[in-house]
């Protein structure tokens, strides 16, 4: 869905774990209320902010930070063992919006209401406000600052849609979507209309493929949890997504994620590709082979206004933690507009952890540098409502994904089934009969609970 997969597609699954020092790593002192243990994912922007810490945070503040850095997978489990039993061994930790609610309704997170009040100068409606109520927790509370923030959109290749003479609308459906794929297929050699992911996972195939589930007017649960995975409007979607991908898609559709059709679409194999608006930035890299070639339109529609998934990175503080004053610091500076300014200038306006606030559209630095995409991007997310993404009152947040616990082996789960699909071995109708049931035995959970 997001920082891991963008992390393979850069190539920068490396674990970071090192000695304890100022802003470097490792575990500081516990009884060092001017000292924190911040444990967060390795993705290339967190690894940004791990360099500027000392000289930007620590000589400001005289906080000291002590990172502890790993791989997506490995984090999240760490995270989960430090947080769920209270050890507190960790002050901070990068938690996404999925997270966030069922952390926060556990009671293993600090909330974080009364640092923004006292601490106008963070300005907190300026936080884009879907990504803010992402992190706000069912009592209304604010439990995660955001330190990068995505929606999904499409990326097209503007060259070959003007060769074809296919126009794209700013907001297409997926039937004008279907239609420019086969159209594309073929316009040079070996190119695919649409880069599609097909791989099994939660936050792979799951991701897209519920997006589109929403807007065909589809759910995973009714509000009263009714699992509805075999209705109609769910397989109409899935059969779509999977008809698509395997009349006009990539080569290895079943094998491939958000890394693979980022390999397809840099290096001219497909003229679409739907997906995370954080590839926007690795497609209009110096370096890319299809710089100044794209176009980007919003997510497909069917029957919804909007369709763009949300999801965002972000740093939350444990409950048992006994430094929220100085954690709160660390969040307000690396969730605020001043360290923005900071990787602008160390890094480039194009690096800095966009998605988030609403200021960093107006920002002329950023905009020079990221004009082809950045009103597009801030339009995905604005529009994203994870509290009502599709036809119907759904029982819990989520636009790609449901946010209860059980949704990453759920999903997974049912990722296999459609990716089989994909693969020509079995029907939607199938796949989803087996999702079904799978499904409904989350559902029964609930309904007793």
């Amino acid at each position: 869905m997001t920082s891991f997969t963008r992390l393979a597609a850069v190539g920068l699954a490396i674990a970071v774990s090192t000695t304890a020092c100022a802003g470097a790593g490792g575990i500081g002192d516990p009884d060092d209320p001017e000292s924190i243990n911040v444990l967060m994912v390795n993705n290339p922007q967190m690894l940004d902010i791990q360099k500027l810490t000392a000289e930007h945070f620590t000589k400001r503040t005289g906080v000291k930070v002590n990172y502890t850095v790993l791989p997506e997978n490995d984090v999240r489990d760490k995270i989960s063992q430090d947080f769920t039993s209270q050890a507190g061994q960790y002050d901070v930790a990068t938690l996404s919006n999925y997270e966030v609610p069922i952390y926060a309704k556990n009671n293993w997170l600090e909330p974080l209401d009364s640092h923004i009040a006292a601490d106008p100068g963070f300005d907190q409606q300026d936080v884009l406000e879907p990504i803010r109520q992402s992190l706000t927790a069912a009592d209304g509370k604010v439990y995660a600052q955001p330190f990068y923030g995505e929606s999904s959109f499409l990326m097209y290749r503007k060259d070959i849609f003007a060769a074809k003479g296919i126009t794209m609308p700013e907001r297409p459906t997926w039937q004008q979507v279907a239609e420019a794929a086969a159209r594309a297929d073929g316009a040079e050699p070996g190119m695919k209309g649409i880069c599609l992911r097909g791989q099994p996972g939660w936050g792979q195939l799951m991701a897209p493929l519920t997006t589109v589930v929403n807007t065909f007017g589809g759910t995973w649960f009714t509000k009263d949890w009714q699992a509805k995975v075999d209705s109609p409007e769910f397989v109409e979607a899935t059969k779509f997504y999977v008809d698509l991908v395997r009349e006009h898609g990539e080569a290895g559709a079943p094998q491939a994620g958000f890394a693979e059709c980022l390999n397809n679409m840099t290096q001219g194999k497909v003229a679409m590709w739907y997906d995370a608006t954080s590839a926007a930035g690795l497609l209009e890299a110096a370096d890319s082979p299809v710089k100044g070639k794209l176009g980007f339109a919003q997510a497909p529609v069917v029957k919804t206004k909007s369709s763009g998934w949300l999801y965002t990175w972000a740093f939350a503080v444990q409950k048992a933690s006994k430094k929220h004053q100085a954690a709160w610091k660390f969040l307000s500076w690396a969730s605020g507009k001043d360290y923005e300014r900071v990787v602008g200038l160390a890094k480039g306006w194009s690096s800095i952890p966009d998605g988030k606030r609403a200021s960093t559209y107006e920002r002329p630095e950023y905009l020079k540098e990221t004009g082809s995409f950045a009103e597009q991007t801030k339009i995905a997310i604005s529009s994203a409502n994870p509290r009502d993404p599709g036809l119907q009152p759904r029982p819990a947040n989520g636009i790609q994904f449901v946010g209860i616990p059980e949704f990453t082996n759920l999903g997974t789960q049912v990722s296999q089934e459609v990716s089989a699909a994909i693969a020509g071995r079995g029907s939607v109708e199938d796949a989803l009969r087996a999702a079904q049931r799978l499904a409904d035995k989350v559902a029964a959970k609930y309904r007793k609970g």
